[in-house]
């Protein structure tokens, strides 16, 4: 089915109207909030939800695009809503599987209802703790890292319940912001995206019905929830830094040209086209792999996944260095406007899995071995923290 929606007109749109505040916002450390109200008004929260859902029926590599052109004008609200949006293409696969997500759909559709995710951050074994109560759970925990927080509607989390016949699970599901219990931490000062509000969600023994807990699985253990996640997620999460090194690497090419007679300077341009080339085609392929939902999930296009994310986060990040050798002292002075780009950039290397934790992972999937083992657990849940 045709797509509803026009995304790359809207990215046309919108980029330079966000782009407008983005260094203020930065300076401030204030959510972009007008952004998302105008995201909203665009319908881009339902981009991705099926046509015959409500939704714009956006395919995922269309959202892909759309995330990377809006990286350019403002990386912090296009981080922001890639959290969103793989929560929207997960639920997307799963339905098309026949598994549930569409009621997660449907209410994105028909009330551009905003997801905020914590999976990242609580990876493999979760924090916080379930406790059984009458027709469902109390959940206390602390979920740092909840992009678009402050204006969302629903968090898809997690937590750990100690099952008395199966042992420690991790329960899956999804908690309305407004409920009793819930609030935010107002901690969100960080080195970049600062614009994102990614502050901890505090829960003080929410209530979370039986019915909403969507997935059980066993705590500290791979489970095939992630194949699907990773496979999703990662595409629309490097999207923002590909277009963050493209942003950077036109700033430095712009300033070059009043470098020109300096020899070094066609040296310096030709090494970044180089790293700029290398997390395009790393970020290409990765969208390549998700082609658009229709791929067979499994721990070998998961670790491909990570291995492309890992290449494509270095060479974003070295993209944008070069970019400030490039630009020499120019480059320092925030007018530039390089300077947020530089900062914002190194967040890549934080989005699970990080550098290392991923060579564990395709290492030991190349050894014939589960990719996570129980005993790598510490290691890897200190890879989302």
């Amino acid at each position: 089915m045709a797509s509803q929606i026009d995304l790359p007109a809207l990215a046309d749109l919108l980029g330079p109207k966000f782009a407008e505040a983005a260094d203020e916002r930065d300076r401030e450390a204030r959510f972009a909030a007008e952004n998302y109200q105008s995201l909203g008004d665009h319908k881009l929260f339902s981009a991705m939800v099926p046509a015959d859902l409500g939704g714009g029926g956006a395919s995922h590599s269309e959202m892909c695009a759309f995330l990377r052109t809006l990286a350019r004008h403002c990386s912090s609200t296009a981080l922001s809503l890639s959290m969103h949006s793989h929560l929207v293409a997960a639920a997307v696969f799963n339905h098309r599987a026949g598994r549930p997500g569409k009621a997660l759909l449907e209410k994105v559709a028909a009330n551009e209802a905003i997801l905020v995710s914590t999976g990242a951050n609580d990876w493999l074994a979760s924090n916080g703790e379930a406790t059984r109560t009458d027709g469902g759970f109390h959940v206390t925990a602390k979920k740092p890292f909840a992009s678009g927080s402050p204006m969302g509607d629903v968090i898809v989390t997690s937590a750990p319940f100690n099952d008395p016949q199966h042992g420690w699970q991790v329960l899956h599901f999804p908690v309305p912001m407004k409920s009793q219990g819930v609030s935010l931490a107002g901690d969100w000062d960080t080195f970049g995206m600062r614009a994102t509000g990614s502050e901890t969600v505090i829960f003080e023994r929410v209530f979370v019905p039986e019915e909403a807990v969507v997935l059980r699985r066993p705590r500290a253990a791979y489970h095939p929830v992630w194949d699907v996640i990773l496979v999703v997620a990662l595409p629309l999460i490097m999207a923002v830094y590909t277009g963050i090194a493209e942003a950077a690497a036109k700033t430095a090419t712009r300033q070059a040209q009043k470098r020109a007679d300096d020899p070094a300077t066609p040296f310096l341009l030709g090494e970044m086209s180089n790293h700029l080339t290398a997390a395009q085609l790393a970020f290409d392929d990765m969208v390549r792999l998700a082609n658009d939902w229709q791929f067979a999930p499994g721990p070998a296009l998961s670790s491909a996944m990570l291995s492309r994310k890992t290449i494509a986060a270095q060479a974003a990040i070295a993209t944008a260095n070069k970019a400030l050798a490039v630009c020499g002292g120019a480059g320092f002075h925030r007018k530039l406007g390089l300077e947020r780009l530089l900062r914002d950039v190194h967040a890549s290397q934080f989005h699970p899995l990080n550098e290392k934790r991923q060579q564990l992972f395709t290492g030991r999937l190349a050894l014939g071995l589960d990719p996570i083992g129980t005993a790598n657990e510490p290691l890897l849940r200190a890879a989302a923290e």
